[in-house]
């Protein structure tokens, strides 16, 4: 699969579900800007069926490669970044696995379940970085149980295989070229920016700066009746150059660790 074709299902797929993400693109739109992607994100769990070196298959298929690995002790969470080959504008491809295995025997055997049931055919298929929620209607109260050891975990048995959060790279923008600017503008418009250990992760020193708007709210069908939880964010990145003049692109994961918290439960 090209790996544009890729990018273009994905985004439809996360500007469908998540109507709030679509808002954000299209103010900038209107305000003359060329909305290029710095990076993809996406979630998994450790299982040899689904966790990231199953889910990379398809970029490394399509010319990315490996380029660097981070770990996140807090959140027990492992990730990988990816880069591709020959195309610069290529977004780079996160994707990040929670350690399952140092959880309880809940969420392990949860985990387990949840996995048994997605099909065989889109196990095996490139569609299955596509394919959202195979396990059936979810339960909120196990979504509940799930979130209090740890939020990916929840958000991760409701959303399923998609793109996290897409990336605005803050380098390609000629008038909010600076994080600070991009927030402003956000909040002015009505949105919540993700403030846990401040609205700015990371400094021009570390080379990489990132902000994201808390996920909006999507109402899901659960086994209990509909509610509302987190979906998917947006974020954006300012990068700086290292000593060689070229910009960093790497991540930083105290920075990252913030931005997942983009999608924690929270009341509107």
């Amino acid at each position: 699969m090209y790996h544009q074709d890729i990018f273009k299902r994905l985004w439809d797929i996360y500007t469908t579900q998540n109507p709030s993400t679509k808002k954000v693109y299209d103010l900038f739109v209107a305000e003359g800007e060329t909305v290029i992607n710095d990076h993809i994100a996406f979630r998994t769990f450790r299982h040899p069926l689904i966790g990231i070196d199953r889910l990379s298959k398809v970029f490394l298929a399509s010319g990315y490669e490996f380029k660097g690995d981070y770990h996140f002790k807090s959140k027990k969470l492992y990730a990988k970044h990816f880069e591709h080959s020959a195309d610069p504008d290529a977004p780079r491809v996160f994707i990040s696995e929670l350690k399952v295995e140092e959880f309880s025997p809940f969420l392990q055997e949860t985990v387990k379940k949840w996995v048994n049931t997605i099909p065989a055919d889109t196990l095996n298929s490139d569609d299955l970085i596509f394919s959202g929620n195979q396990s059936g209607a979810p339960s909120f109260g196990v979504y509940e149980k799930l979130r209090q050891e740890s939020e990916y975990a929840g958000w991760l048995y409701v959303n399923g295989f998609c793109a996290n959060h897409f990336t605005v790279s803050v380098n390609r923008l000629k008038k909010y070229d600076t994080i600070h600017k991009v927030n402003e503008f956000l909040k002015n418009h009505g949105f919540l920016i993700n403030d846990g250990g401040g609205e700015v992760q990371g400094t021009p020193e570390e080379l990489l700066e990132q902000s994201s708007i808390k996920a909006g709210m999507v109402k899901f069908r659960f086994l209990e009746g509909d509610y509302e939880i987190p979906g998917c964010y947006y974020e954006f990145a300012k990068r700086y150059p290292e000593s060689d003049g070229k910009l960093y692109s790497g991540f930083i994961a105290k920075s990252a660790d913030k931005i997942f918290e983009s999608t924690n439960f929270y009341k509107k």
